[in-house]
């Protein structure tokens, strides 16, 4: 499925998105030529800082938002880093990357069997896959909200053909699907990167963006309004926290593989 996403306001969003991102990238070892897929690049931060530890490399950064492609475009430029609009269920690449890096974006990709065999594809031999993404028990006030606000007499007829965005699969599943594809080494891991944002402010805007992207689609006219604003307000209060910041769970898994 592809959603197109507002670049701008994800910037403003996603700062969690790229805390995760830098403590990927730290733990990577580069050479400096390097040549890098990034699955997911969103507005093109992450993508443009691997591009400083490959000089002589190459990094290329997909996403199927036009608008994110736009603003990773506008915000990072240098020779040794491209930006793409591609839907990742697309790519068709062949021995041709020493990493493809993934960083909390594959929960939106539903076929995980066919990006795993893409993927392995696409790497050189000896390349590396490192993704991290959603899993099993992430944000569940948040879904917990959206399927009963989406039940409702009022907004069930709207979703009655309504496909979940989220694959979001626990450990063991994910390992099992990895063992059918001829990876030389593969690891699997979750990792608990529960939240607590700092103000209401703070999570309605992930909240706006991306979160409900998905979902606003499907609602018309006014009533897309009063649905999103039906979700915030809930969020607002049943994750409300004493010290006054708003807790949601925030459960990944991990992912690495070598051919």
């Amino acid at each position: 499925m592809k959603f197109e996403f507002d670049g701008e306001k994800y910037k403003q969003a996603s700062s969690q998105q790229k805390v995760w991102g830098k403590k990927l990238i730290a733990e990577l070892e580069f050479t400096g030529g390097e040549r890098i897929l990034d699955l997911g690049c969103g507005d093109g931060v992450l993508t443009a800082e691997m591009a400083k530890f490959v000089p002589d490399g190459f990094v290329l950064g997909i996403d199927a938002s036009e608008n994110m492609v736009k603003t990773a475009r506008k915000d990072h430029a240098g020779a040794n880093l491209r930006f793409q609009m591609l839907d990742i269920d697309a790519i068709d690449f062949e021995s041709e990357f020493d990493l493809v890096l993934s960083n909390a974006t594959l929960h939106w990709v539903m076929d995980h069997g066919k990006l795993l065999r893409n993927v392995f594809k696409a790497l050189k031999n000896q390349g590396t896959a490192r993704f991290q993404f959603a899993s099993d028990g992430n944000c569940t006030n948040l879904i917990r909200i959206l399927r009963e606000i989406m039940s409702t007499k009022e907004y069930a007829p709207y979703f009655s053909e309504f496909d979940w965005p989220w694959y979001m699969p626990a450990a063991d599943a994910y390992r099992a699907l990895l063992d059918e594809v001829a990876f030389a080494e593969k690891r699997v891991w979750s990792g608990n990167a529960d939240t607590h944002f700092a103000s209401a402010e703070t999570m309605i805007k992930w909240i706006d963006q991306p979160s409900l992207v998905p979902f606003l689609g499907y609602v018309a006219g006014k009533d897309r309004q009063r649905f999103r604003d039906a979700v915030v307000e809930r969020m607002i209060k049943e994750t409300h926290q004493a010290d006054g910041t708003y807790f949601e769970t925030f459960r990944r898994i991990n992912v690495l593989a070598r051919k």
